[in-house]
């Protein structure tokens, strides 16, 4: 009898329904996806890969699993506030029928919208009732204040260091051939290496990628992880590297900051990735909806809802470089005056 613990690594296949109407609105297995109607052709269907405490899975079915045994059924219900939320009357937002009309949008109830924040988040919701000239849109999750009921199996508890990385990698990279990385194990320290497999993946979804498996690899205990490349390196723009092969290192501070720029933006979309997370999380989907049939969900929008962040981007600085150039120029112009009044002593 194999018992689940916090901190394992396990492959789980199940399927969420909501207890109120029956409706299957996520599952791993193709077959059920089709028949409920959720089927997607892009998606990744079979037990998924998950660490047990790691929020890869809604927060009432992650607590769930702990003591669980390897092998067998079960039926699990979660209450709305450890599933997508209770529902929140200030999520509920009202605009004028103009706001929509200068878009060129006509709403109706039940519509999906996406409005853009004055910072430039998009957040998705939807039409409650358009009437006297003004439209109430719901920025609530879909499933918030539902009871959802989910049918799960652990199929696996994954045992080896190694076929642990590589489940983390098939999670956050479902495209990628897992068996073709390069996979070195320490005691606290691990190094991957995507170097075989980088030229088929998009480069920004392998940074990404990344990125959310550097928080994995810290759960399951490692404390220094290196990977190849890293993700600097995967977002420098191709001006950077053939300066860098050609020996070039003056004359690409402006390509370099734009390294520094990319970087910054993969970096605020990891952050906005909620804790619940999903296999295709770095095939670049948005945080907050379902992504039925990959066997994970994205999590709740609520609080992504009422927070802006701030307008402002964080950058390296390059002050110090800057400043070095200028003290260079004035000693050189000291060095002329000199050089004059010498002249003219003569």
């Amino acid at each position: 009898m194999v018992k689940v613990e916090k901190g394992d690594v396990i492959r789980l296949h199940y399927t969420g329904r909501i207890k109120e109407t029956g409706e299957i609105f996520d599952t791993t297995d193709e077959e059920i996806a089709k028949k409920a109607g959720i089927y997607k052709e892009n998606g990744v269907y079979g037990p998924v890969p998950i660490a047990v405490g790691a929020g890869h899975v809604i927060k009432g079915l992650d607590e769930a699993l702990e003591g669980l045994e390897v092998g067998k059924k079960y039926e699990i219900e979660v209450p709305p506030e450890k599933g997508f939320g209770k529902r929140d009357r200030k999520l509920i937002k009202t605009f004028t029928l103009g706001q929509f009309r200068r878009q060129g949008i006509i709403p109706f109830p039940g519509m999906p919208v996406e409005i853009e924040t004055e910072s430039g988040r998009k957040l998705k919701g939807r039409v409650l009732t358009v009437s006297g000239g003004r439209v109430r849109v719901d920025f609530n999750h879909p499933y918030a204040g539902k009871h959802l009921v989910y049918e799960v199996e652990i199929v696996e508890k994954i045992e080896d260091p190694i076929e642990k990385v590589k489940a983390m990698i098939e999670l956050r990279l479902p495209r990628v051939d897992a068996d073709r990385v390069i996979i070195e194990v320490g005691e606290k320290d691990v190094v991957v290496d995507f170097t075989p497999v980088k030229d088929e993946v998009d480069r920004g979804t392998l940074a990404l990628g990344e990125i959310l498996l550097e928080s994995d690899l810290k759960f399951l205990g490692y404390e220094e992880i290196t990977f190849k490349p890293n993700v600097e390196e995967l977002l420098k723009p191709p001006e950077v590297e053939e300066a860098e092969e050609a020996g070039e290192v003056e004359g690409t501070e402006g390509a370099t900051e734009k390294v520094e720029g990319a970087q910054d933006t993969v970096e605020e979309k990891a952050e906005e990735i909620p804790e619940a997370q999903v296999k295709e999380s770095a095939e670049g989907e948005e945080s907050g909806e379902l992504v039925e049939g990959n066997g994970v969900t994205k999590g709740t929008k609520k609080s992504e809802t009422t927070e802006e962040e701030p307008g402002g981007k964080s950058r390296r600085s390059t002050k110090g470089r800057k400043t070095r150039r200028t003290t260079t120029k004035k000693t050189t112009s000291k060095k002329k005056t000199k050089a004059s009044e010498n002249k003219d002593s003569e």
